[in-house]
């Protein structure tokens, strides 16, 4: 970092607004912008906002990313997500898988997540398969809760998993 070889490259980086006025290197302040880059690199790590479907929006199909999604409208079909947000005012006619689920509206279909909430305003038909559950006060729920320690994946795929290891055997 200090070598001689060096000292011409850190000066002109760690005084970037000073010492390119003074001299007339370009050469010198083009590497620092990649290195400034890099240094910015932790930025695009920060978490994007969350996608929001409003009210006004009807989707049919089904959705899948690694953020995280709001939904105020009505969704026909299912939903993967990191955290998914149910607005009182949407609906949801399918599956919803996620890390975190938080329920204001309604579902009709299975809710798989490892923290799933339903808040007093929550409607859901169906069947809920959790790691953490709370359900609030005033919340609507018809169907069966399993707890699981890994929900996200879809039980009638582990156990064709297990029963094939015996069976070949």
């Amino acid at each position: 970092m200090f070598s001689k070889s060096k000292i011409n490259e850190p000066a002109p980086k760690s005084a970037d607004p000073a010492k390119p006025a003074a001299s007339t290197a370009p050469a010198k302040s083009v590497p620092p912008a990649p290195k400034q880059n890099a240094s910015v690199s932790p930025a695009p790590k920060a978490k994007p906002p969350a996608s929001i479907l409003s009210s006004d929006l009807h989707v049919t199909g089904n959705m899948k990313t690694t953020g995280d999604i709001q939904v105020e409208g009505t969704v026909e079909g299912d939903i993967r997500a990191h955290l998914l947000t149910i607005g009182e005012s949407a609906t949801i006619k399918g599956e919803v898988i996620a890390d975190d689920v938080v329920i204001n509206g309604r579902i009709v279909g299975r809710v798989r997540g490892l923290k799933v909430r339903l808040t007093s305003t929550a409607r859901v038909e169906g069947d809920i398969i959790h790691k953490t559950i709370a359900i609030e006060s005033g919340a609507h729920f018809e169907g069966s809760v399993q707890r699981q320690d890994d929900p996200l994946t879809r039980s009638s795929d582990a156990p064709k998993a297990v029963a094939k290891a015996p069976a070949a055997e």
